[in-house]
């Protein structure tokens, strides 16, 4: 006897977004990247398909970091001394995508600058051919100072611009207008709130195809099951047809998990946790992995090594049959 298996028929997809531009194309990137596109649920192949897998980007900053746990700073060592020199090795570590997130200060405590600003985001462009995203030290004001520059610099080169959020979203909106950029677009976890300003962001005149929505995640064990489900719903909605839901989505798992105890302590905690550099890779490599099952099309890591483990479950997922 022969059991048809049921399926879903959606009426919806995700839109397809693609970041970088090469020579041809206006830009100097040796490769652009396209995510979305998807017409099913994550990975339920016999409903519709995945043409893009989910895209895997390191997170690197303009100046090393303080406030990084030892651990990546072992783990990325004399690379972070220098924004471009950590480009590379990202782009070495196997990396879609650079995630360049501008810092507050600079390396001697004075206010981060236009001109420092420029000046990092050329020299990583300089250094690696990967697409680009470019996001500012998460204040409104001092966001929209660096940024627009920023859009200046790298015209053409179709950065991924952020963090636009509800606040500030008018400034940076308009400088990738201008320069031929893309946004991310972050909210709150909460399906109704991410729609909306999707759609603030799209009345300003950006197409469809140059926003990311982030609806934000938290770590394992951190209110991560909320925003899993926020994502979910968020996925549902685009498939039945709502297009200011059908953005592809990113989500940083590096930022979430690095900052939790159990990644940051290594040091007076229970001894059945365990060996803390395996521990923290892990933090970091299930939250991405279970993200990836919720509708994430971008993922930002910090640790080359949960890149690494991301990856062959994303190729096996996204081809089971040669897994099998």
């Amino acid at each position: 006897m022969t059991i048809e298996i049921p399926k879903e028929k959606w009426t919806g997809s995700v839109c397809e977004v693609t970041f970088g531009a090469t020579a041809d194309e206006g830009g100097t990137r040796s490769r652009t990247l396209t995510v979305g596109g998807e017409t099913a649920m994550p990975f339920l192949h016999f409903e519709g398909v995945t043409p893009n897998p989910p895209a895997l980007a390191l997170e690197i900053r303009d100046r090393k970091p303080d406030d990084w746990s030892p651990l990546l700073h072992q783990a990325w060592g004399e690379a972070m001394e220098d924004p471009g020199e950590w480009a590379k090795a990202a782009e070495t570590a196997g990396a879609d995508m650079i995630y360049l997130a501008l810092s507050l200060t600079t390396a001697d405590g004075e206010p981060n600058t236009p001109e420092n600003a420029r000046a990092v985001v050329r020299k990583v462009l300089q250094a690696s051919g990967l697409p680009l995203a470019v996001a500012g030290p998460g204040q409104a004001e001092v966001d929209n100072q660096l940024l627009v520059p920023v859009a200046e610099e790298a015209e053409g080169e179709r950065l991924l611009l952020g963090i636009c959020e509800d606040k500030n979203y008018r400034t940076i909106v308009a400088a990738a207008l201008a320069h031929n950029h893309l946004v991310q677009s972050k909210t709150p976890m909460d399906v109704n709130l991410s729609k909306q300003l999707v759609i603030l962001i799209h009345d300003m005149g950006l197409p469809l195809e140059r926003i990311i929505m982030d609806p934000t995640t938290g770590a394992l064990g951190y209110g991560f099951e909320y925003g899993y489900s926020v994502m979910e719903r968020l996925r549902l909605a685009a498939f039945q047809g709502d297009s200011m839901t059908q953005q592809p989505m990113l989500v940083n798992p590096g930022f979430e998990t690095w900052k939790v105890k159990e990644s940051k302590v290594g040091e007076g905690v229970p001894e059945n946790w365990g060996d803390w550099d395996r521990r923290a890779q892990e933090w970091e490599a299930i939250t991405a992995t279970t993200l990836i099952h919720s509708g994430a099309d971008i993922l930002v890591l910090r640790h080359p090594e949960s890149l690494h483990r991301v990856r062959t479950v994303v190729d096996a997922l996204v081809n089971p049959a040669a897994t099998a």
